[in-house]
């Protein structure tokens, strides 16, 4: 049975939570805190398996409880946030920075039509998340803590690589600041990333990295040219591919169906890459639920591309980089606190071999 802890000030809001978990026949409502210091006394007295942490409370908000249950009573915590505006986003990433698990938005009522898909998010999140061995936070560099020049040397690649894409889920935005706040403000190639996130949320998160990396962080739009020193983010409901045109690459996007019930989806993302760039790309999967972008990447090494997943030990989950090393889809298996200084040296054409 999943114990669970629910902080939130809405008394209509936490009943219909309550309700949603309740519906479940492994989960079990335990308590309810009304404010973040009334959440850390009873992650202590209770001892919850996980903890659902509203944003805006009286007396302490959710950042503040997470830093101290983090650093006093470390347990799963899965943000359920309105998104309703830049502070509340800011807010989030900042619980999500002290080491909140996963964001979710807050459900509406059971007339919405959109309920029943958002209860089973819901449900399905808590489950996964309450498995999770917490740690404490991510250590990270701020603002370019390695230098090109500084990286790990490798054996040569013989073609220079054109694009690093990245697929990723649970877990996934403490993992990518780890790695984007060490590279430097000069990065040779694009980097496109396919982050599972619930929908309203996207902005906060690019907002978020943006404040703790010197690379200019961006939401795609259609047909926009790929720069170096740059991050893209697909964009909520759309899949970002890659394609060239006669200037270089560029970023499309897709609003086909979601892949492996994702969009964005890591796997379109990859096997675009693989199409566009054949061996000159390079495609990381870090932590998250599932199997999205396994496939993608299995496209991308059968393409001759350098592909890489997250070690187990380093990852929040680890379905998604576990599904591509079941494929036979991986050329490495990097540790997250190696990751930054791998990829520099894979982009200033230091490479190892197949």
């Amino acid at each position: 049975m999943i114990r669970i802890l629910i902080v939130e000030d809405s008394d209509v809001v936490s009943l219909l939570l309550k309700t949603i978990f309740e519906s479940a026949p492994d989960m079990q409502v335990i308590g309810r805190a009304r404010d973040g210091r009334e959440a850390v006394q009873l992650t202590q007295e209770l001892n919850p398996d996980l903890v659902t942490m509203d944003i805006r409370m009286p007396i302490m908000d959710g950042f503040q409880a997470t830093r101290l249950i983090m650093s006093i009573h470390a347990v799963p915590i899965v943000v359920i946030s309105s998104s309703i505006d830049d502070e509340e986003l800011e807010i989030t990433f900042r619980a999500i920075e002290e080491g909140a698990l996963a964001v979710l938005e807050k459900p509406l009522g059971p007339n919405h039509p959109g309920f029943e898909a958002a209860r089973k998010e819901m449900i399905d999140t808590v489950r996964s998340m309450a498995e999770v061995k917490v740690v404490r936070r991510y250590g990270h560099a701020r603002k370019g803590g390695l230098s090109i020049s500084g990286a790990a040397a490798m054996v040569q690649h013989s073609k220079p690589y054109k694009i690093v894409a990245i697929g990723c889920s649970t877990g996934g935005p403490q993992a990518l600041l780890t790695i984007l706040a060490e590279f430097p403000r000069e990065f040779p190639i694009p980097i496109v990333v396919a982050q599972h996130i619930s929908k309203g949320f996207v902005s906060g998160l690019i907002a978020w990295l943006q404040e703790n990396v010197s690379l200019q962080v961006r939401l795609a739009t259609d047909r926009q040219e790929l720069q170096s020193d740059t991050v893209y983010f697909a964009p909520d409901n759309y899949h970002l591919l890659v394609e060239r045109n006669q200037d270089g690459l560029i970023a499309r996007l897709s609003d086909a169906p979601a892949v492996n019930g994702f969009c964005p989806s890591a796997t379109p993302l990859f096997k675009s890459v693989a199409e566009t760039c054949e061996d000159r790309g390079v495609g990381v999967l870090l932590t998250g639920m599932g199997s999205d972008g396994a496939e993608g990447l299995l496209a991308m090494w059968q393409a001759g591309s350098h592909t890489i997943v997250q070690d187990e030990a380093s990852a929040v989950v680890y379905g998604m980089p576990g599904s591509a090393i079941a494929l036979n889809a991986v050329n490495r298996v990097v540790q997250l606190q190696d990751m930054a200084s791998y990829l520099l040296s894979l982009v200033r054409n230091e490479h190892t071999d197949r």
